[in-house]
């Protein structure tokens, strides 16, 4: 059983920045992807930034050269950077983990999940 746990978000003008953290079990980063997900209101989860185990990324064209997603492995930990953000980057971010390869990990929605975590950006 893998377990993920979020945390940051809340609520930031349009241009601001911010850093949502996925803690995950142990050996999990060396076994695992790692994807963020966005779910808009009224909208499916969207992959938009995922890692896999050797630290190889993938962006959603979106969100390319605003958003970096990193791993600490030694923390545990993998995080979203998010700059620049716009009001269409509002919603839902969620964490998961699956076997699976980078690209794979950001076009399906799968695997394990964390909790979820609200992002606003106002205009």
């Amino acid at each position: 059983q893998v377990r993920l746990v979020q945390s940051g978000g809340g609520m930031v003008q349009a241009g601001g920045s911010m850093r949502l953290s996925c803690v995950v079990s142990e050996n999990t980063l060396d076994h695992y992807s790692i994807g963020w997900f966005h779910q808009a209101p009224g909208k499916e989860r969207e992959g938009v930034s995922c890692i896999d185990t050797s630290g190889k990324t993938h962006y959603l064209n979106s969100v390319k050269g605003r958003f970096t997603v990193s791993a600490d492995k030694a923390k545990k930990t993998v995080y979203l950077q998010m700059n620049n953000l716009k009001p269409e980057d509002t919603g839902t971010y969620y964490c998961a983990a699956e076997r699976t390869n980078v690209q794979a990990m950001c076009r399906i929605p799968q695997g394990f999940w964390g909790q979820g975590t609200q992002v606003t950006v106002s205009s």
